[in-house]
Protein backbone atom coordinates (compact mmCIF):
# COMPACT_ATOMS: atom_id res chain seq x y z
CA UNK A 1 0.00 0.00 0.00
CA UNK A 2 1.21 3.43 -0.75
CA UNK A 3 1.82 5.99 1.87
CA UNK A 4 0.64 9.11 1.03
CA UNK A 5 -1.00 9.97 4.27
CA UNK A 6 0.77 11.70 6.84
CA UNK A 7 1.24 9.59 9.88
CA UNK A 8 0.28 11.92 12.58
CA UNK A 9 1.63 11.40 16.37
CA UNK A 10 1.27 13.56 19.55
CA UNK A 11 4.99 14.94 18.85
CA UNK A 12 3.71 15.96 15.53
CA UNK A 13 -0.20 16.52 15.72
CA UNK A 14 0.24 20.28 16.52
CA UNK A 15 2.67 21.47 13.76
CA UNK A 16 1.08 19.32 10.94
CA UNK A 17 -2.24 19.43 11.82
CA UNK A 18 -3.43 22.16 13.87
CA UNK A 19 -0.64 24.40 12.47
CA UNK A 20 -0.44 23.66 9.04
CA UNK A 21 -2.80 26.08 7.53
CA UNK A 22 -4.12 24.07 5.47
CA UNK A 23 -7.86 21.95 5.70
CA UNK A 24 -6.66 18.64 7.60
CA UNK A 25 -8.44 15.06 7.28
CA UNK A 26 -7.93 12.88 10.05
CA UNK A 27 -8.94 9.45 10.13
CA UNK A 28 -8.26 7.96 13.73
CA UNK A 29 -7.84 3.90 13.87
CA UNK A 30 -6.01 0.69 14.88
CA UNK A 31 -4.82 -2.44 12.86
CA UNK A 32 -7.33 -4.26 14.56
CA UNK A 33 -10.51 -2.65 13.81
CA UNK A 34 -12.12 -4.31 10.07
CA UNK A 35 -13.96 -1.14 9.05
CA UNK A 36 -10.18 0.84 9.42
CA UNK A 37 -8.69 -1.63 7.37
CA UNK A 38 -11.46 -0.90 4.65
CA UNK A 39 -11.03 2.47 5.27
CA UNK A 40 -7.21 2.70 4.79
CA UNK A 41 -6.90 2.94 0.78
CA UNK A 42 -9.79 5.30 0.41
CA UNK A 43 -7.44 7.53 2.66
CA UNK A 44 -4.55 6.91 1.00
CA UNK A 45 -6.52 7.41 -2.15
CA UNK A 46 -7.58 10.93 -0.89
CA UNK A 47 -3.98 11.63 0.38
CA UNK A 48 -2.87 11.64 -3.00
CA UNK A 49 -5.84 13.07 -4.58
CA UNK A 50 -5.47 16.05 -2.31
CA UNK A 51 -1.59 16.50 -2.27
CA UNK A 52 -0.57 19.90 -1.79
CA UNK A 53 -4.32 21.30 -1.32
CA UNK A 54 -4.97 19.32 2.09
CA UNK A 55 -3.40 17.81 5.02
CA UNK A 56 -4.73 13.85 5.07
CA UNK A 57 -3.13 11.40 8.00
CA UNK A 58 -3.40 8.76 9.94
CA UNK A 59 -3.90 8.79 13.81
CA UNK A 60 -3.04 5.02 15.36
CA UNK A 61 -5.50 5.76 18.33
CA UNK A 62 -3.12 2.17 20.12
CA UNK A 63 -0.29 4.52 19.78
CA UNK A 64 -1.34 8.07 20.32
CA UNK A 65 -3.98 7.84 23.67
CA UNK A 66 -4.06 10.96 24.57
CA UNK A 67 -4.95 12.99 20.97
CA UNK A 68 -7.50 10.34 20.63
CA UNK A 69 -8.85 11.60 24.49
CA UNK A 70 -8.51 14.73 23.39
CA UNK A 71 -11.25 14.89 20.45
CA UNK A 72 -13.78 12.10 22.42
CA UNK A 73 -12.71 9.72 19.82
CA UNK A 74 -14.87 6.57 21.25
CA UNK A 75 -15.53 4.65 17.83
CA UNK A 76 -13.03 3.52 14.88
CA UNK A 77 -13.02 4.61 11.81
CA UNK A 78 -13.55 8.42 12.89
CA UNK A 79 -12.64 11.09 10.82
CA UNK A 80 -12.08 14.12 11.98
CA UNK A 81 -12.08 17.48 9.84
CA UNK A 82 -10.08 20.77 11.42
CA UNK A 83 -9.38 24.31 9.54
CA UNK A 84 -7.63 26.51 11.48
CA UNK A 85 -6.84 24.10 14.37
CA UNK A 86 -11.05 23.20 15.28
CA UNK A 87 -12.47 20.70 14.87
CA UNK A 88 -15.14 21.10 12.16
CA UNK A 89 -16.61 18.31 10.71
CA UNK A 90 -16.65 14.30 12.13
CA UNK A 91 -17.64 11.06 10.17
CA UNK A 92 -17.60 8.10 11.26
CA UNK A 93 -17.69 4.86 10.27
CA UNK A 94 -16.08 3.22 6.87
CA UNK A 95 -17.55 6.42 4.69
CA UNK A 96 -17.41 6.19 1.06
CA UNK A 97 -14.74 8.50 -0.64
CA UNK A 98 -16.93 10.85 -2.76
CA UNK A 99 -18.44 11.90 0.98
CA UNK A 100 -15.24 11.96 2.73
CA UNK A 101 -14.20 14.17 -0.46
CA UNK A 102 -17.08 16.28 -0.93
CA UNK A 103 -16.84 17.59 3.32
CA UNK A 104 -13.17 18.08 2.11
CA UNK A 105 -14.13 20.42 -0.60
CA UNK A 106 -16.76 22.25 1.57
CA UNK A 107 -14.24 23.36 3.42
CA UNK A 108 -11.21 23.69 1.08
CA UNK A 109 -13.94 26.41 -0.67
CA UNK A 110 -14.43 28.07 2.13
CA UNK A 111 -10.73 29.02 3.17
Amino acid sequence: MNRNSLAATELNFKAEILDSGKVALVDFWAPWCGPCKMLGPVIEELAGDYAGTAVIAKLNVDENPKIAAQYGIRSIPSLLLFKNGEVVDQLVGAVPKNTIASKLDEYIGSF
